[in-house]
């Protein structure tokens, strides 16, 4: 379950008229906390990101499944399903299954949410977006910049 202070600011970017990646990034960066807290660890910088959007899309976020041709079935459909309980009303979820994900977690590594690891998997997937797509993503940075 994600912390309330999360919910709240999700919410306000939702009132805001943000996208639904800037409000499950929200989610993201409490997982990253909890990482770096020693809460839990991850296999992979890539992992903590998607246990982020998982909790995002519960957590009522509108964020569509991934696409494209290197997403598994098996991804697209645990986004969907993600997706379909952040719809249905709230469930007492099962103890067993969180204490198991939470064993398992912790027995994983701290440094997937250190910063060389995320700015390593930022480049890395921008690199794969190409040029255009990068530039594009810059000039928008740079309209939608807050004044310092």
């Amino acid at each position: 379950m994600p912390e309330k202070r999360t919910l709240e600011r999700a919410r306000e970017d939702a009132r805001e008229g943000k996208s639904p990646s800037t409000q499950a990034g929200e989610f993201v960066r409490e997982e990253m906390d909890h990482i770096r807290e020693g809460k839990h660890g991850a296999a992979s910088t890539k992992q903590a990101i998607a246990i982020g959007l998982s909790k995002a899309r519960r957590a009522g976020v509108k964020l569509p499944a991934p696409r494209g041709r290197n997403v598994s079935a098996i991804t697209r459909e645990k986004a969907i399903r993600d997706s379909q309980r952040g719809m249905a009303p709230r469930r007492e979820a099962s103890a067993n299954r969180s204490r198991a994900t939470i064993q398992a977690l912790k027995k994983k590594g701290r440094s997937a949410a250190s910063k060389s690891a995320l700015s390593k998997q930022t480049r890395s997937v921008a690199r794969k977006r190409g040029p255009t797509a990068r530039h594009q993503a810059a000039m928008k940075a740079s309209r939608t910049r807050r004044a310092a």
